[in-house]
């Protein structure tokens, strides 16, 4: 490792900080690839995040550079780059790597003077998922060359890059489970409530929403969930307070219950699991209870997404269809979503054609009978 001086020191923790701070930002690596071009006297940083052989990047993030310039590199230069499949993890010059190259066209160095010189540093990291992380710092041509002192700086960051992208790497796959778990959820017409030890609702999906927005059985009162079945609620009250103390969360078994509602409609059912988080977040504002709420009395309706999918149908025409699979007639249905009678007719006849169905009851049928259907308890 290089030996830096306090100054140094100073610099390359704030690199840290923003490179590992910056994981939650919408767009993570902004503030780190700014100060990193800063600290190496550079004209911008640049992250590249791709699968190899891909025809254009993943991501791609240069803050400080010509937007325009980014955007000829993905359309016209990315395929075509001489400066890629670099030694994994060691910091290599531009001009020593492609010394020679025959792809260094005529048409690259333009590129390459329209960028601002041939004066890059690029590191290229692999990982075990298939994808490669290519970091390039750019110097224009009118200063002098990046010194040892530099490159050596920058391969320090090397090893603390390659773990952040790791954390990154896993924050967006559990982002994209957690996102097909909630569609499912919410697909099949189920509120889902995450509460915190103190019983304050952290989340709630769209579902959940709906239902709190009822305010029959269950309500929010002061930012805490309450449930209108006194029994029901002390239930609740004494998970919580059993979640507050050392027992082990993931010990204690779903909880199953149901809700009276002051409407005289249907019992709510409700599973309640805990949350399994560290012991030492017991207690605190996180999650610690997850609600899920059926709804026996809500009218189970096929989903228009798969119905417009499954019959190649228009956006509106699938959400005609379900608004009529779950009940009612057509003027019902056209109120319902705030069209014109007439244009409901003439939707109607369009889903005929479209789905061979003769008759209003005939489509209702085939609508129960072939479609995954939502909200079905």
């Amino acid at each position: 490792m290089a030996v830096r001086t306090d100054g140094m020191n100073a610099a390359f923790s704030g690199l840290l900080s923003d490179l590992f701070g910056g994981l939650l930002a919408e767009t993570p690596w902004e503030d780190f690839l700014r100060s990193l071009a800063l600290c190496l006297d550079a004209s911008y940083a640049t992250l590249i995040l791709t699968m190899p052989g891909a025809s254009r990047p993943g991501t791609l993030v240069t803050p400080g550079g010509d937007p325009q310039t980014a955007e000829d590199y993905i359309e016209s230069f990315f395929v075509d780059d001489p400066f890629k499949g670099l030694p994994e993890g060691k910091v290599t010059a531009f001009t020593d790597f492609v010394q020679g190259d025959t792809r260094m066209s005529d048409f690259w160095r333009d590129f390459l003077e329209a960028a601002g010189g041939d004066q890059i540093l690029g590191v290229d990291l692999r990982f075990d998922s298939g994808f490669e992380a290519r970091l390039r710092v750019t110097r224009d041509n009118s200063r002098s060359d990046f010194a040892v002192a530099e490159r050596e700086a920058l391969q320090d960051i090397v090893p603390h890059l390659h773990n952040a992208i790791r954390l990154f790497e896993r924050l967006q796959a559990s982002g994209a489970e957690h996102g097909v778990y909630r569609g499912v959820v919410e697909q099949m017409g189920v509120a889902a409530i995450i509460l915190d030890h103190d019983g304050k609702v952290v989340r709630a999906n769209a579902v959940a929403e709906r239902l709190l927005a009822e305010a029959d059985g269950v309500v929010v009162a002061g930012g805490k969930l309450r449930l209108a079945a006194a029994d029901a609620h002390r239930a609740l009250e004494k998970l919580l307070k059993m979640l507050r103390s050392e027992a082990d969360p993931v010990a204690a078994p779903p909880q199953r219950f149901r809700i009276e509602r002051p409407s005289g409609g249907r019992d709510l059912g409700v599973v309640a699991k805990a949350v399994t988080t560290p012991a030492f977040m017991r207690g605190g504002k996180g999650a610690a209870l997850a609600l899920f709420v059926s709804d026996p009395g809500q009218e189970a309706a096929p989903d228009p997404e798969a119905i417009r999918d499954l019959f190649q149908l228009t956006r509106m025409e699938a959400m005609l269809a379900a608004a009529l699979a779950g009940g009612g007639s057509l003027v019902e249905a056209a109120d319902r979503l705030g069209i014109a009678h007439n244009t409901a007719r003439s939707h109607l006849r369009s889903i005929f054609a479209k789905t061979g169905a003769r008759r209003q009851s005939q489509l209702v049928h085939l609508l129960h009978a072939g479609m995954p259907e939502r909200g079905s308890p």
